[in-house]
């Protein structure tokens, strides 16, 4: 071949042809003639000698040709390439040569001039020889070329070849879809089914790939889930895009199309020699890393990913992805990882796709955390002295530079020193007082070393150096002016963390309360910060943060405005709320007990009222007509009044609400109280009212009218007497006061004057009682300490309270439904606790009190008595030692005993005969962690009133209003006169008779226990039989539809009282007679109990309905299934929706459940209802349908005229209902005596008995009492021989018995079931249709 030198291009191809004939190629019918040179290359035909001889036609023969084609413009190139990819394979032979087909053709080789040389490159999938990879002939030299690429080009195309070549063969690992569904069985290699896919789909790609060049094999490896993923390896020498795509497409051809391949599917994983390089070699945490990624596949389709994360690398703020395409030779991505963390190390993969192609190439990395060892944090005076911080890198490394910071409020700068070679730098610096000063004492400043590294990590250390001098504070600078009710808070500062106290204080030394201001103490400072939540008048003026350490104080000091502003609990309206006729008016007003320059304006909606001013002595009031008629009605609103300050701050009253009517039936009119229709409630404003009082005394509280004919009458009186209005309005004061502690003592000995002097004015003002109790219950969350004299004006206030004659004004409160004497109880308790005494002991005549202080050492033990001699009650209080031993010194223990607030408790619980006892309230100072055990001793005046029982008062329950429990507490000994009581905590105790339960210790509880676990194990092995029996007899009682849901109803009756019965037994023994073992397993227990016995019942109204229904209606007919729907329904829907509602209702308020056993409450919530009514409906409906049934049948209709054997029917379908249903309900009618208050013990043993042994009433009369379930029973368990002998005789008419009377068997069964003669086996069956119902009904319970 000569040199192409007249040529600016050529390029050659390799062709594949199929022929079964001589092979004649004629080229130019493939190729367009424009295309060619129009000089043939001298010496040379285009194309080379034929590579096969001509054969007779045996089968088809592949042949491989080279054909050189050269063109003068390089652009024919991408045309003919173009134009070869279009072509559709295989290519028939003309009319010459039709036995010749072309299998593909591809272009193996490109030459192109460069200067003055040509230089020869191959194609994607193609290679130079080794033999021609010669170094002085390729292109490595010449830039543009990479290295690693020299035997891809050659100077020169070689004369007499070889040319490019096919490369070495490789492995395709391929996978496609088929759209069908994946079968387990593909998962076996074994089984039929894979060896089916597996031999079609290869059969397929063979035929397929052959077109591949260098096709050796295919072979299918696995299949997927997904519809049915194919895998399989195709093993070949080359696969372009181009050619690749031919070959799915023969494939999708060539399977058959049951396989539903999805062409679109095809996938192809390519592994190449791809360049992947890392930069650096050695990564640090921090450094900027960077991948990079080779291959001679021209695409920019290139993909990362970091495999342990599954993360696909995007371009980001820390990730940066490039690819281009270098000289059009190789593809090139470039992956750059900023500040490379940790969570960044692992396995990346590089992914060019190209087509269905992918190339892909992987490589780990790792990073190394960057360890630098420091001082430790250092303590440096402002000395003048040098001091020299240190730190070292852990690893040896050339570092670029170390680098020292510093951060801080004051700058100290030093020297540094590094050396390289131990990677260690020093830093030296010198502080004097001129850096460090005064002010600053305490201020710590971070020095920072860090190492940088030539990638950029960077590694650094800190070290916190505190340059200590004089403490200093900071305290909020902003100013502080606030209105009355508005919050403020002041923030005090200390750059020291030592300190032995910090307390705020005002300008005249009077300390704050501590409830006011907290402190923290952080490593290197404090902080105090002082905040008030309502301000008030007493908060104006100069304050004081004071940090002490020893001797020394820092004080700072802050200003604080509060400008004048009514509260809004301080402005009274009038009126509260009223009726106004639409064409009439009212005066309204707001009135406060001071006079001010405010400005107050009246707003209703978004309309607003002038208001005039009024000065009544101390009062001020702001009032306005309101003028109905000018408002639409009617209508209801809220009127307020605005009252504004001179800082332009406003509060806004309580609303006063305006019922604006027609007015046609106005009935009660007052000048005071106002109008109203028949039966209109509103309230008042005692100080309004037309309450008698003294002139310039403000009263307080509500008082409510009604509107009764065409007066007001007094519905409800809560005014508060003016002495203790007054007191109540400061109590709320003090606890709003900076000084409350300091002024508590004081006020402490005010109410208790006060009281005593008012105590007679309590019935004309009952809301001072309550009034009293909401006073002490605020002061008793102020004291942290409370001294003798303060627990001494304490108890005289109660002592007044608690008197007799207020107890009427007690039971009015009761009445009301308040929590005033728990409210009462707990705030003694918490003056108790608080008390820091010796010795002491207060006496009066409603209340005494002892405390004893537990000494170091060895404790004595407690022991107090209490007597009241005109209540003729005593009561005695004993800690051993034991217990006391576990208490700190110092510790105090305090009793108060109360002989008339167990009156005014009790009515806290009705239905309870209450001894008359004290109530004894023992506390200990300090928190109690172990086990603490109390008795006590009460004298019972009423030894005859029930069993007694101990109990303590408990806040918690009834929605936190309180009530009293018995957990933890038992009862040790009762005398003729006396109840002693052992509990395992502290709190507030007393007795109590409860009649309703036996006490667990009583003899008559031991003998109700041994007959209910007696009866019951009697009762589960009795409908375990009876289920036994209904199982043997099932098919021979169940014949027709009506005996069929008559035995469906007893199984499950019996199923749901064995079920009963077991949970019976579950839920006494997780309960110990004082309180449940497990909480949550004594709710479940009382559910399926509460449940299982409801579904006893309804199964019982089923049956009594279903033979209602086969009576009544006997024309009419129900399918099986649906009687059997409702069957169920009814049986077990309607127990489950009636305990699903009792437990949802009850159990979050933790009342669902009795105290002293896992059944129903009775006690706060009537739970039991929800059995007990439902359960004595079913018995009155059963009952009454068992009468109708027997009415009916003794007293027929026209045309019903039962026959003899139909009335002994009926006779028999009404004993079981007409015995069960009276059995099951006198059992619950019992039960529910037992509930009541008085119940006689014979209540409870009659109870037991028909409770425990209702399982035995199931079997007997339930089960075999049925004559049908007797016959089947002795026909199954009698002698073969014997029922073979009397079958002989047995005819339709008549029937020989099977047992004479002379069988003792058969007499016992005759006289147990009522029967005095013989009876038949088998009854003959009537076939008029007009009776086959009633005959149904007749059996339902046969």
């Amino acid at each position: 071949m000569k040199s192409p030198r007249r040529t600016t291009l050529c390029f050659m191809i390799i062709v594949i042809v199929s022929s079964q004939a001589t092979l004649n190629l004629n080229f130019e019918s493939i190729v367009y003639p424009s295309l060619l040179h129009e000089h043939e290359l001298a010496g040379e035909d285009p194309v080379r000698q034929k590579r096969a001889v001509a054969m007779s036609r045996p089968a088809a023969q592949e042949f491989t040709v080279d054909v050189e084609v050269s063109f003068e413009d390089a652009s024919f190139l991408e045309l003919s390439k173009a134009y070869l990819n279009n072509l559709s394979f295989p290519v028939q032979g003309d009319d010459t040569d039709p036995a010749t087909n072309i299998l593909s053709i591809e272009v193996t080789t490109v030459c192109r001039p460069t200067g003055n040389e040509t230089w020869c490159s191959c194609e994607k999938g193609y290679k130079w020889p080794q033999e021609r990879c010669l170094h002085n002939l390729t292109c490595q030299g010449h830039d543009g070329f990479p290295s690693g690429h020299h035997c891809s080009c050659l100077k020169g195309l070689p004369p007499k070849g070889p040319f490019c070549q096919l490369q070495g063969d490789i492995t395709l690992r391929m996978s496609v879809r088929l759209n069908v569904g994946f079968q387990e069985e593909l998962r076996n290699s074994s089984s039929a089914l894979y060896r089916s896919y597996k031999t079609d789909l290869e059969t397929a790609f063979r035929e397929g790939y052959s077109i591949l060049p260098g096709f050796k094999l295919v072979t299918v490896t696995e299949f997927r889930p997904g519809s049915v993923v194919v895998v399989y390896e195709v093993t070949t020498s080359a696969a372009s895009p181009e050619l690749m795509r031919r070959a799915n497409e023969q494939v999708t051809q060539n399977i058959n199309q049951t396989y539903k391949m999805d062409s679109s599917s095809f996938q192809v994983t390519y592994s190449n020699e791809t360049k992947f390089s890392i930069t650096p070699e050695i990564i640090l945490e921090g450094d900027t890393v960077t991948l990079m990624c080779e291959n001679e596949v021209l695409s920019s389709n290139v993909s990362w990913q970091h495999v342990e994360t599954g993360f696909d690398v995007q371009n980001s703020s820390r990730f940066s992805v490039y690819t281009y395409v270098l000289n059009n030779m190789t593809s090139v991505s470039r992956l750059t990882i900023y500040n490379i963390t940790q969570d960044d190390a692992g396995e990346y993969i590089c992914k060019l796709t190209l087509d269905i192609f992918e190339y892909g190439s992987r490589k780990k990395i790792d990073v190394t955390s960057i360890q630098i060892l420091a001082n430790e944090d250092m303590k440096v005076m402002c000395d003048n002295n040098p001091v020299s911080l240190s730190c070292c890198s852990e690893m040896t490394v050339n570092w670029s530079q170390v680098e020292w910071k510093q951060e801080g409020t004051i700058n100290i700068p030093g020297s540094p020193e590094t050396d390289t070679d131990s990677g260690c730098s020093r830093y030296t610096l010198t502080a004097d007082g001129t850096q460090c000063p005064s002010g600053l004492s305490g201020t710590t400043v971070v020095y920072t070393c860090e190492f940088i590294s030539a990638h950029g990590a960077r590694g650094s250390k800190d070290i916190k150096v505190t340059f200590t001098s004089v403490a200093n504070l900071k305290i909020t600078p902003d100013p502080i002016s606030v209105s009355e009710g508005q919050s403020f808070s002041i923030k005090c500062i200390s750059d020291v963390s030592n300190y032995d106290e910090v307390y705020w204080n005002t300008s005249a030394g009077i300390k704050i309360y501590k409830r006011f201001y907290t402190t923290r103490r952080y490593p290197n400072g404090a902080e105090s910060v002082l905040t008030v939540k309502t301000s008030t008048r007493e908060w104006n003026g100069t304050y004081h943060c004071i940090f002490r350490y020893k001797n020394s104080y820092s004080v700072m000091a802050k200003d604080v405005t509060v400008h004048p502003l009514p509260l809004e609990p301080d402005i009274m309206v009038d009126p509260l709320e009223a009726v106004i006729p639409c064409t009439s008016s009212r005066h309204i007003k707001c009135c406060i007990e001071e006079d001010r320059d405010y400005k107050v304006i009246f707003q209703a909606g978004s309309s607003s009222f002038p208001a005039a001013k009024e000065v009544n002595g101390k009062q001020v009031c702001y009032k306005h007509h309101f003028v109905a008629n000018s408002i639409s009605c009617p209508e209801n609103m809220d009127v307020f009044c605005h009252i504004t300050n001179t800082a332009n701050n406003s509060v806004r009253s309580p609303s006063m609400k305006l019922n604006l009517v027609p007015g046609e039936n106005v009935t009660c009119q007052d000048p005071i109280i106002g109008v109203g229709e028949p039966g209109k409630v509103i309230q008042k404003l005692c100080q309004f009212s037309n309450v008698p009082r003294i002139p310039g005394s403000p009263i307080g509280g509500i008082i409510t009218y009604r509107c009764v004919g065409s007066q007001w009458k007094v519905k409800k009186n809560n005014c508060i007497s003016a002495p203790i209005n007054t007191l109540l309005q400061l109590a709320e004061a003090l606890m709003k006061s900076p000084s409350q502690d300091a002024k508590l003592p004081s006020y402490l000995k005010n109410l208790s004057i006060s009281t005593n002097q008012v105590k007679l004015e309590v019935n004309s003002f009952p809301g001072s009682l309550g009034a009293i109790i909401n006073i002490l219950d605020l002061l008793s969350t102020v004291p942290t300490q409370v001294n003798s004299e303060m627990m001494m004006h304490v108890l005289s206030t109660v002592n007044v309270i608690l008197g007799k004659p207020i107890l009427n004004t007690w039971m009015t409160s009761q009445q009301q439904k308040t929590n005033q004497s728990s409210q009462l109880l707990h705030s003694v308790e918490r003056f108790s606790r608080a008390l820091r005494s010796e010795d002491s002991t207060i006496s009066q005549p409603n209340v005494q009190m002892k405390s004893m202080v537990i000494k170091s050492g060895h404790p004595k033990s407690y022991a107090q008595s209490f007597v009241f001699l005109d209540s003729d009650l005593w009561g005695n209080v004993t800690i051993n030692e034991c217990q006391l031993e576990h208490l700190q010194p110092d510790s105090f223990i305090v009793t108060v005993a109360f002989p008339t607030l167990k009156t005014i408790l009790a009515q806290d619980v009705p239905g309870k005969t209450f001894a008359n006892s004290l109530v004894m309230t023992t506390i200990v100072s300090q928190n109690i962690t172990t086990p603490f055990r109390i008795s006590m001793t009460f004298k019972n005046n009423n030894p005859s009133g029930g069993v007694p029982r101990c109990v303590f008062w408990n806040f918690n329950l009834a929605n936190h209003t309180g009530g009293w429990d018995s957990s933890g507490c038992y009862v040790k000994e009762v005398t003729e006169d006396s109840v002693s009581c052992s509990c395992d905590h502290l709190t507030s105790f007393s007795i109590l008779m409860s009649p309703d339960s036996p006490d667990p210790d009583s003899l008559l509880k031991i003998l109700l226990d041994i007959i209910s676990y007696i009866g019951l194990c009697f009762s589960i092995l009795s409908l375990a039989a009876c289920l036994a029996v209904e199982a043997v007899v099932w098919k021979s009682v169940t014949k027709n539809r009506t005996s069929s849901m008559r035995h469906i109803c007893i199984v499950n009756i019996a199923a749901s009282l064995l079920v009963a019965d077991v949970w019976f037994i579950v839920a006494a023994a997780i309960h110990n007679y004082r309180y449940p073992l497990n909480q949550t397993a004594c709710v479940a227990a009382t559910f399926f109990v509460h449940f299982s016995y409801l579904s006893v019942f309804f199964w019982m109204l089923t049956l009594g309905l279903m033979l209602f229904y086969r009576l009544v209606f006997i024309l009419h007919d129900t399918s099986k299934s649906i009687q059997k729907a409702i069957a169920f329904s009814l049986g077990y829907g309607c127990p489950l929706v009636i305990s699903v509602i009792t437990v949802g209702a009850t159990q979050p308020r933790e009342v669902y459940t009795r105290k002293n056993a896992c059944w129903l409450n009775w006690e706060d919530t009537k739970a039991l209802l929800a059995f007990v009514i439902p359960a004595l409906i079913i018995v009155v409906v059963n009952v009454t349908i068992t009468v109708v049934v027997i009415t009916k049948i003794l007293r027929p209709s026209i045309g019903d005229k039962p026959s003899k054997q139909e009335k002994s029917s009926l006779f028999q379908i009404t004993k079981s209902i007409g015995v069960l249903t009276p059995l099951l309900g006198l059992t619950w009618g019992f039960g529910l005596a037992t509930v009541f208050q008085g119940s006689n013990a014979v209540f409870h043993i009659v109870f037991t008995l028909l409770n425990a042994f209702q399982g035995l009433f199931i079997l007997l009369f339930g089960c075999l009492w049925d004559q049908k379930v007797q016959e089947a029973l002795l026909n199954k368990f009698s002698l073969s021989r014997w029922s073979s002998q009397h079958s002989k005789s047995t005819s339709l008419g008549s029937s020989t018995p099977v047992f004479s009377m002379s069988s003792p068997i058969s007499r016992r069964f005759n006289n147990l079931f009522g029967k005095t003669g013989t009876y038949n086996v088998s009854t003959p069956e009537i076939t008029s249709s007009s009776l086959e119902n009633t005959s149904s009904a007749y059996s339902l319970l046969n």
